[in-house]
């Protein structure tokens, strides 16, 4: 049987607005919206972002818990993952507190945001917010955007830093690309150096080659993050009317894995 392929949909991130893309959610009524569209597209799990009054990137657990709970009443059969990243805000401290304040079953982490300078304070703080989380079974997955962070993180599982339980990893291409364009080539360093053997992984992928990246990642068994976050464009290079159409064009290449075995590859 093939594999299945999580399908994540990232439908608005903590930087786009209204005037990168009319259908960009921003609010907490339009960020349920878009989920049930994507739900029904093919998305077992939801990234979700909020923002403030003023559509501005925001750690709330106020208002994180205001969406929880409308996904929870409009779409209960779709996962939801929180961010803590960070957009140069946020602090470690500030981080770990949103995540242990709202206790949410999924939650994205910068690798480099947490660890920060890795000064015995800041590994100190990782050791306790990593250990913590798995203890109180809150599933992180975690954020790596070069080889460098790959290694970092490798090395921080050795010295305890990080749980030896097996990770779920999300890698980030084409951020610091220049133009924001990813190419599937960004994604075989991972490969080369074991990236599969160490941890069950998805990838994201900024600009209008997102789909291709996506179907290399299937091919070599990962998991796919979608959605106007990272890029407006379906693979005929038209913009996308929504991100259920993001999402839609890939459940169509991919055997989109249920809510029952999304939990099981992010749990294993």
């Amino acid at each position: 049987m093939t594999q299945p392929t999580i399908i994540m949909a990232a439908p608005n991130g903590a930087r786009k607005v209204k005037t990168d893309h009319p259908a960009m959610p921003v609010t907490i009524i339009e960020t349920i919206a878009a989920a049930k569209e994507c739900h029904a597209a093919g998305a077992s799990i939801l990234h979700a972002h909020v923002r403030d009054d003023d559509g501005k990137h925001l750690l709330d657990s106020g208002r994180y818990q205001t969406l929880l709970d409308g996904l929870r009443t409009e779409v209960p059969n779709m996962l939801v993952q929180i961010t803590t990243e960070a957009v140069g805000i946020y602090t470690p401290q500030q981080q770990s507190k949103l995540v242990f304040d709202l206790k949410p079953d999924f939650v994205s982490v910068g690798f480099r945001e947490m660890i920060g300078d890795g000064s015995q304070i800041a590994c100190d703080h990782a050791t306790h917010f990593y250990h913590h989380s798995l203890n109180s079974q809150i599933h992180v997955q975690h954020i790596l955007y070069d080889v460098d962070d790959l290694a970092r993180f490798r090395k921080a599982m050795a010295e305890g830093i990080l749980p030896t339980a097996r990770p779920h990893v999300l890698i980030v291409l084409g951020r610091y690309s220049g133009n924001f364009q990813s190419d599937p080539k960004e994604m075989e360093p991972f490969i080369a150096d074991g990236l599969p053997d160490m941890a069950s992984w998805s990838i994201c992928a900024f600009g209008y080659k997102e789909y291709d990246v996506m179907m290399a990642a299937v091919a070599a068994g990962g998991h796919c993050r979608v959605g106007f976050e990272n890029n407006l464009y379906l693979k005929n290079g038209q913009m996308a009317p929504d991100n259920a159409a993001l999402i839609r064009q890939l459940s169509a290449s991919v055997r989109s894995a249920t809510r029952e075995e999304t939990l099981r590859i992010f749990t294993e």
